[in-house]
C-alpha cells in the first residue's frame, strides 16, 4: 500500500494562483538571493541538475544555506560525495519535493514527503524517498537519514516553478538497514539478521517496516533466544517486519496489518504513543533506503496480538523468559564508533498530538502535511519540460541500495 498525498482542491487553487503571480524564475531567485551563492555555484558544477530544475514545475526545495554548504565543503564531504558517480546529483534531488508545501501547512504531527530522489542506487522506496517535515519548538525541523534534524531559516520563496525554504544544513539520504541498526545500536538485531540470512531480504526488498527491538529486549528473553533453532529465530524476526508497506508512525492507526512471515500484528495508538501488540514504539521512524523502522521496548512473539495501552511501566515478555547475562547475537557485531543522540534516545510519545483513527488495516494516509498542490493532482504533479527529464538529476548506473 502506498501513501498518497490528498490536498484539498481550495488549496490547490491558491498555489496556482501564487505561481502565476510570481515571475521570478528560480535562476534569478538563486542569484539574487545573498545566502544561496553557494548553492548557486554548486548547481552551475551539475548543468543537467540545474536545467531540470530551472524547468521544473511544481516542486519545493529545501536550498541549503552558504553556512551549511561551506561547513560541508570544511568537513571534506562534498569532496568525498563528488568523487562518487552521481553521489552529488543524488544528494541535490534528495531536497526537492514532487510537490508545493508552504511552512503553513507543516504541523507538530510528524509528516512525511516524497522527494525526487527515486534512483535504486540509493533508495528503493516507491514513489521516492521521503523527508520527514515537523513543527518543533515554534519552528519548521526537516529531518532525513540518521534522524539528521536541520531548520527552515527562511521559509516561503516563491518562484515560477514553485517555493524554496532555506535550510541550515544538508539532509543526508537513509542508509541501508544495516547501516541504521549499527547506527542506532541495535547490534541485537543486526547480529540476529546475519545469524538467520535474512540480510539479503531485509536489505533488497522495497517498501518494507521493520519494528526493532533494541538491545535490552533481546537480553529480557536471554533464556528464550538460547533455544531458538535458526529456522525459529527468523520466523521471529519476520514477523517483526511489514512488507509492501512503509508505514510512518503518523498513519499508525488502531487496526491489525499482516507481518511478513505470516500472521498479524496488532497496532494500538493511544494517549500519543503506538503499541505493535504489546511492544511500545519508544523511536520512531528512523528512516531506511528501503523503507523505515521503528525500535520497540520488547520482541514480539508470533501471534500474540494482545495489546499495548499507556499504563504499562514496564516492557512486555510475551515469552515469559528469563534475563540473559549478556546481550544475545552481539558476538563479533562491530557498534557504532560515534553516538548519534536521536537514534539512541527513548521517546514515547513518538506521535505527539497525533490520534489515529480506528481502522481495519492498521495504516492510513493520515499525518501528511498540507500541501498547496497534490502530487496526485494534475495541478500539482511535480513535471519537468523541455524535454529535460528527472533523470537527469541523477548520474551513474541504478542498483539496489545494500546493506
Amino acid at each position: 500500500m502506498q501513501f498518497k498525498y490528498i490536498f484539498g482542491a481550495a488549496a490547490a487553487a491558491v498555489a496556482v494562483k501564487a505561481q502565476e503571480a510570481n515571475s521570478t524564475n528560480l535562476t534569478s531567485l538563486l542569484a539574487g538571493n545573498s545566502e544561496l551563492s553557494a548553492l548557486n555555484t554548486l548547481l552551475s558544477a551539475y548543468p543537467d541538475v540545474a536545467g531540470a530544475l530551472a524547468n521544473a514545475t511544481n516542486i519545493t526545495i529545501f536550498a541549503p544555506s552558504n553556512i551549511a554548504l561551506q561547513s560541508a565543503n570544511e568537513s571534506g564531504a562534498l569532496s568525498t560525495l563528488s568523487a562518487v558517480g552521481g553521489a552529488v546529483q543524488a544528494l541535490l534531488q534528495y531536497h526537492v519535493l514532487g510537490s508545493i508545501i508552504y511552512a503553513s501547512g507543516i504541523s507538530k504531527t510528524p509528516a512525511f514527503a516524497p522527494t525526487l530522489l527515486a534512483n535504486e542506487t540509493y533508495t528503493n522506496v516507491t514513489g521516492g524517498q521521503v523527508v520527514e517535515a515537523r513543527v518543533v519548538d515554534g519552528g519548521v525541523s526537516i529531518i532525513s537519514g540518521l534522524k539528521n534534524n536541520v531548520s527552515v531559516t527562511t521559509p516561503n520563496l516563491n518562484f515560477t516553478g514553485g517555493v524554496v525554504h532555506i535550510i541550515d544544513g544538508l539532509l543526508t539520504i537513509p542508509p541501508g538497514v544495516g547501516e541504521a541498526l549499527t547506527a542506532a545500536n541495535l547490534t541485537a538485531l543486526l547480529g540476529a539478521v546475519e545469524a538467520t540470512n535474512l540480510t539479503s531480504a531485509l536489505s533488497t526488498t522495497p517498501d518494507i517496516t521493520i519494528f526493532a527491538p533494541n538491545n535490552a529486549a533481546f537480553q529480557a528473553i536471554g533464556s528464550a533466544v538460547a533455544n531458538l533453532t535458526v529456522e525459529q529465530a527468523a520466523a521471529i524476526l519476520e514477523y517483526h517486519v511489514i512488507n509492501g508497506t512503509v508505514a510512518y508512525s503518523s498513519t499508525l492507526t488502531n487496526g491489525s496489518v499482516p507481518a511478513l512471515g505470516g500472521g498479524n500484528l496488532t497496532i494500538t495508538v493511544t494517549d500519543g504513543e503506538v503499541f505493535v501488540n504489546q511492544a511500545r514504539v519508544i523511536n520512531a521512524d528512523i528512516l531506511l533506503a528501503n523503507g523505515v523502522l521503528h525500535v520497540i521496548d520488547s520482541v514480539l512473539k508470533i501471534n500474540d496480538t494482545t495489546a499495548g495501552n499507556s499504563t504499562q511501566t514496564e516492557p512486555a515478555n510475551p515469552y515469559s523468559a528469563s534475563a540473559g547475562t549478556e546481550v544475545p547475537y552481539t558476538s563479533g557485531v562491530a557498534s557504532a564508533t560515534t553516538t548519534i543522540a536521536a537514534l539512541v534516545t527513548s521517546n514515547s510519545a513518538v506521535a505527539s498530538g497525533y490520534v489515529g483513527p480506528t481502522g481495519a488495516v492498521g495504516v492510513n494516509s493520515a499525518g501528511n502535511p498540507s500541501a498547496s498542490a497534490s502530487a496526485s493532482s494534475s495541478a500539482g504533479a511535480a513535471a519537468v519540460t523541455a524535454g529535460v527529464g528527472a533523470a537527469a538529476l541523477f548520474g551513474g548506473a541504478a542498483f539496489i541500495a545494500g546493506w
